[in-house]
């Protein structure tokens, strides 16, 4: 069902030290910021050879990865996307299985402007699954 790793996302307190960081530390190419009001953040794509790096940074206290950097002050990994063919097909799968899809259940349009869903933690070894068509 998976498809390729589509990227891994890194919720940072900081962005532009978080930016300066991959571009300038580890070499890689960084694109500008990227405001989604749609999902309460602003985001840095990093690019490498085989997949990509998400560096999320929170719009206003409402958003999501304010909630999550309360609890982990120092930023961490938020989740990982895999790719999937057929996302809707892929979501009755996974929930004919016991596995929860998190917010009604219908796919939005993610950052990349595909059609994404997020999976519970506790179903995915503690980790924030996202699903995305390829």
């Amino acid at each position: 069902m998976i498809g390729k790793l589509n990227h891994v996302a890194i919720a940072v307190p900081d962005l532009e030290a978080a930016t300066k960081l991959y571009r300038e530390t580890l070499g890689a190419k960084v694109s500008d910021p990227v405001p989604q009001p749609a999902h309460g953040v602003t985001v840095v794509f990093v690019e490498l050879p085989n997949t990509k790096i998400e560096l999320l940074y929170p719009m206003g206290d409402k958003s999501p990865i304010a909630a999550f950097l309360e609890k982990n002050a120092a930023g961490g990994i938020h989740h990982i996307c895999y790719e999937v063919a057929d996302i809707l097909a892929a979501r009755d799968q996974l929930k004919a299985q016991g596995a929860r899809v998190l917010g009604d259940g219908e796919p939005r349009i993610g950052a990349h402007d595909k059609p994404v869903l997020f999976l519970h933690p506790k179903d995915f070894c503690g980790t924030l699954v996202e699903l995305e068509q390829a």
